[in-house]
């Protein structure tokens, strides 16, 4: 994907297959909480601020991205 394909509360798999919901867009980085992680308690995901931590995706790891 391109910084420019996210958007706030997109959800995207990486390489890894988990899933992430992007939080912020830069001008070339998006931030995102990986939304794989609790399953079971979704309100580990509600934010500002969140409960899990904001990952950062340059403009390399995007291009490992896709949107669900």
């Amino acid at each position: 994907m391109k910084n420019d394909e996210f958007h706030l509360g997109c959800e995207f798999k990486t390489g890894s297959e988990k899933t992430f919901r992007c939080t912020d867009i830069g001008q070339r980085v998006v931030v995102a909480i990986c939304i794989s992680d609790y399953p079971d308690d979704t309100s580990w995901y509600n934010g500002p601020p969140y409960a899990v931590a904001e990952l950062v995706f340059d403009e390399d790891s995007q291009e490992d991205c896709s949107l669900i």
